[in-house]
């Protein structure tokens, strides 16, 4: 086994505390804590600081389904089995506001970029939102026909988009409370969904094993990824939006280089489906919970300049101004082509510093470049169908001419 270069990601520390399956993670803004909920009815705190005690509240009559911090980290959120949501403050008293409108399973719960708003899904198969601070519901959309896994606020808050076991996601228009698009190309369950950083388009999971990524402008479908061998639990945009990490009942999460449209990495860590992931709100940690009742912490490693994450936040490459034009597809990506943790192939060069306008030309290139690259394969894809079609026709005329045959 190759030992891991310093940019593969590395596993920090577990917490251990949860008495079940651990179902959701999220860390507040200053780094300082992370939040899980758990089967176990228990909403955990867990101080990123090494010795320092964690904090168990107790409140949900039944299992933690969902959990989110409020924006200034001052709030947190969470959602239960028991029907009601919860808004508590997350110090070492960690009293609690109960919130009750759903008639059954709140599967999620997510504040407005400016902390005034709540949106929660549930699987009385409504959307409803909150106002956070009057304590108070303000309406619901249901036009789902079945459960409602997850619900999110666009970053400026003016959208909603929402994933149901009606195989379909919807975006919402908040002000108007309309339904502006259904995306049905899932065959399964849609299990979580949420926004690209800039905002511009949306990454599902699924139960039928896939990630899909759309642009929420056009509709189209911009990136479709293959890569699990079992349901797709959640997933997670890292900052600079250059990176989604996916956890899946194939025990594994994923890392996807949305830029390239290709798998960076697959980590092994969880004992058993791995149910949830989380980045940090910097992208530098990310963590990840399983039905083994473990909350994993790893550091990112993969893009080191933090500092700079939060300023810049491009789309994925299909999304580039001059490849909006490029027609709805699928990136199939094979499997073997990301690195594994457990077999790093090579140590990457040292990096070399080059002027501002030279790395913003290369960039601009290699943006042109992923276009043709994507347009080479959509075309390679179309011309296997017609192939595959005008088989299927000479089979069938075959068919028909031996019928007819006396």
């Amino acid at each position: 086994m190759a030992a891991p270069c310093p940019e593969d990601p590395s596993l920090e520390r577990h917490f251990k505390g949860h008495r079940d399956a651990v179902t959701c993670v999220d860390f507040s803004l200053n780094m300082k804590q992370l939040a899980s909920g758990s089967m176990d009815s228990c909403l955990m705190v867990w101080h990123m600081k090494p010795q320092s005690r964690a904090y168990r509240f107790t409140g949900h009559k039944d299992a933690v389904t969902c959990v989110n911090f409020s924006p200034s980290g001052h709030l947190l959120a969470s959602g239960s089995r028991d029907k009601t949501v919860r808004i508590w403050v997350p110090n070492v008293k960690g009293e609690s506001t109960v919130f009750r409108a759903h008639t059954a399973t709140v599967r999620s719960v997510h504040f407005c970029s400016d902390g005034q708003s709540l949106v929660t899904a549930s699987d009385d198969k409504t959307v409803k939102v909150w106002s956070t601070h009057r304590q108070k519901f303000l309406f619901s959309l249901s036009q789902h026909i079945n459960w409602v896994r997850c619900a999110k606020f666009s970053p400026d808050g003016r959208l909603i988009v929402s994933a149901s076991d009606d195989k379909t996601v919807k975006l919402w228009d908040k002000n108007s409370r309309e339904c502006v698009h259904s995306y049905c190309e899932h065959g399964g369950f849609v299990t979580y969904v949420d926004f690209h950083p800039s905002g511009t388009c949306i990454a599902a999971a699924s139960m039928d094993n896939t990630v899909k990524v759309w642009d929420v402008r056009t509709h189209r479908l911009l990136q479709h990824y293959q890569l699990h061998s079992a349901a797709v639990n959640a997933l997670s945009f890292h900052p600079s939006g250059n990176y989604l990490i996916t956890a899946s009942s194939d025990s594994t999460l994923k890392i996807l280089d949305l830029m390239e449209g290709r798998l960076l990495y697959t980590l092994h860590g969880h004992q058993g489906p791995a149910t949830t992931v989380a980045f940090s709100r910097t992208g530098e940690y990310f963590a990840s919970g399983g039905s083994d009742e473990q909350v994993m912490v790893w550091k990112s490693n993969f893009d080191v300049d933090y500092g700079e994450v939060l300023k810049v936040q491009r789309p994925p490459a299909t999304l580039a101004s001059s490849a909006e034009n490029l027609p709805a597809v699928d990136f199939p990506i094979p499997p073997g082509r990301g690195k594994s943790l457990e077999s790093v192939q090579s140590q990457p060069p040292e990096p070399v510093s080059l002027p501002q306008t030279l790395t913003s030309t290369l960039e601009h290139i290699v943006g042109q470049l992923d276009v043709l690259t994507q347009t080479v394969s959509i075309l390679e894809q179309r011309l296997t169908l017609t192939e595959d079609k005008l088989k299927q026709c000479l089979e069938n005329q075959q068919l028909i001419m031996q019928r007819t045959t006396p």
